[in-house]
């Protein structure tokens, strides 16, 4: 297999435009490539012109240049110096170009920024040791997505798109032995026919879907995958190299790498190392299969994205509530959901970065959906919002601990990751039906706002645990939106605790707390209970409180605890 036949026979294939959905655009492409392939140079990607959708992607050429499409990628081939740079990315924002990929490092200078940000067209750079094709490839197929009046299935070197196991039925055709295909923990994504031709070890593998791990520490002892990841050549290895008595047919393998990612590797078993032609074909299957998987992992992506979605539409509560509803296998069942956040000191602007915000919730996401994929068959998680949120469909049971066991279940999720999910869980009311669903929503939002204010010890909360506290917390905004101020005793004691270095405020909180017994407070704030007493005159002398009388001691304890939001 050689090139040619994995990639269009001719550039100009690459500048007809497509037809595009509309959420094909630029931050769409970035969110599926961008950890991999690409990287934004200048501009800004989630600008209202950047989200337009893209219109096709065309091969720069300076001898004959093409006509671009609306919106058109532009993939700047061979263009480094500065002002080649710049006079490209003015030529293709005054053609209405989405963007411009050079490779990196992208030229950092000031003209070409300035360009970006004034006309929207964003400049990228691409990975070193990505090839130009598969970046072109992978982009048409992200356009292509849910396109409509496709006639056949997308096909990549002519095997359907993530279709693993045809592809290595085909490498094992060219190579003419049996192949494995392999993730980097060794983890068999797909195999071909005629292993039975292969070896004792082998057999293990295909049967456990596994590199046994006496083999790949044999493999580290021996410093094979030192040799694969260091190389974009295929590697022999005969079974005396091996050492393993399971291992009696020799190994080539080449390792699967998009830019300076290894995604996986792809192991022959051979009688004699390869001559040149299939040598070449290896080189250029791995090729095929990068292209592969990283489809797979755009599909992937693409699933994720849907499902958040359907979950936003779903939480909503809108029309269209019952067919999102319908589309996650969740109609009329009734549900509870979960709100998941980091703790309030994760959450705070300049703790940690934007990404590293982002990816956390993300991983925390798709750990609490392998978890509920075990317990609660159906459930749906997605992030939406800044908020990853779980659909749990349940069953209603006349003494309503629907939600208890909801709560159990999230407790030993976050029992189980320990400190590597560093977040807490809301849990909603019961939702019967639809109408009810952003209800319990609501209510878990509520619990999870409770948990991160640090007014509490636990990691889990159903609305029925802090309801109270909840209630408060709707006072204290109710109390900030109409622009009230405290202006009551305690306001006026916390003036004078400013003003004189007191703690009458403090004071006031531990006898409330003790239930009006002086020396038990006295004990909780550290002083002699005479000198308490007397703290307590001053109270009513500075602030004005009758502490004998009931009403005056609840508005004191109501606006304490507003205080305290």
């Amino acid at each position: 297999m050689s090139l040619s036949a994995i990639t269009a026979p001719g550039l100009s294939a690459l500048t007809q435009p497509r037809a595009v959905p509309p959420r094909a655009s630029l931050g769409h492409l970035l969110d599926h490539l961008g950890t991999t392939l690409l990287e934004v140079a200048a501009g800004e990607p989630t600008l209202p012109l950047a989200e337009q959708g893209v219109g096709g992607v065309v091969i720069h050429d300076p001898v004959d240049a093409p006509v671009l499409p609306s919106r058109a990628l532009v993939l700047g081939v061979g263009v480094h110096e500065p002002d080649d740079v710049l006079a490209l990315l003015e030529q293709t924002a005054a053609a209405g170009g989405a963007g411009l990929v050079v490779r990196a490092p992208a030229p950092a200078d000031p003209r070409i920024t300035a360009v970006a940000e004034r006309t929207g067209t964003v400049l990228l750079a691409l990975t070193r040791g990505a090839s130009w094709n598969q970046l072109a490839t992978l982009v048409r197929s992200l356009l292509g997505e849910g396109q409509v009046g496709t006639a056949e299935p997308e096909s990549l070197g002519g095997v359907p798109a993530g279709d693993l196991f045809a592809l290595a039925n085909a490498i094992g055709s060219l190579l003419d032995a049996p192949v494995t295909i392999e993730d980097r923990s060794s983890r068999i994504l797909a195999f071909s026919g005629r292993q039975d031709e292969a070896d004792e070890s082998r057999i293990q593998t295909i049967l456990g879907r596994q590199v046994p791990d006496r083999f790949t520490r044999g493999l580290e002892a021996h410093g094979v995958f030192r040799q694969l990841y260091g190389s974009d050549r295929p590697v022999w290895m005969p079974p005396d190299v091996l050492s393993m008595p399971e291992v009696t047919v020799s190994r080539v393998a080449i390792a699967v790498r998009a830019g300076d990612e290894i995604l996986g590797t792809i192991w022959a078993a051979v009688d004699a190392p390869l001559d040149a032609a299939r040598e070449q074909s290896l080189v250029d299957s791995a090729k095929l299969v990068a292209l592969h998987l990283l489809r797979m992992r755009a599909g992937a992506d693409v699933e994720r994205r849907l499902a958040s979605e359907l979950v936003a539409t779903a939480l909503e509560g809108g029309p269209g509530t019952v067919d999102a509803l319908s589309r996650l296998g969740l109609a009329g069942r009734p549900l509870v959901v979960l709100a998941m956040g980091l703790t309030e000191a994760d959450a705070e602007p300049g703790t940690l970065s934007l990404a590293r915000r982002e990816a956390e919730r993300q991983r925390s996401a798709d750990a609490l959906a392998v978890h509920l994929s075990a317990l609660h068959p159906g459930s749906v998680v997605a992030v939406v919002g800044g908020v990853c949120y779980a659909v749990l469909p349940v069953t209603v049971d006349p003494i309503g601990a629907a939600d208890e066991r909801a709560a159990a279940v999230a407790a030993e999720f976050l029992q189980r990751t320990g400190g590597r999910v560093p977040g807490m869980i809301g849990v909603g009311v019961v939702a019967p039906d639809v109408s009810a669903l952003t209800r319990s929503r609501d209510s878990a939002d509520r619990a999870l706002r409770v948990l991160r204010s640090g007014t509490s010890s636990r990691r889990v909360a159903r609305a029925s645990d802090v309801h109270i506290e909840s209630l408060m917390l709707q006072l204290a905004d109710l109390a900030a939106a109409e622009g009230h101020q405290t202006s009551g005793p305690v306001a006026r004691l916390a003036a004078y605790d400013a003003a004189h270095r007191t703690q009458l405020v403090e004071t006031l909180r531990a006898w409330l707390d003790s239930f009006g017994d002086a020396i038990a407070a006295s004990g909780r704030v550290h002083v002699h209970p005479n000198t308490f007493r007397y703290r307590l005159r001053r109270i009513g002398e500075v602030g004005g409180i009758d502490l004998d009388d009931a009403d005056s001691r609840f508005a004191a304890m109501l606006e304490l605890r507003l205080l305290r939001w």
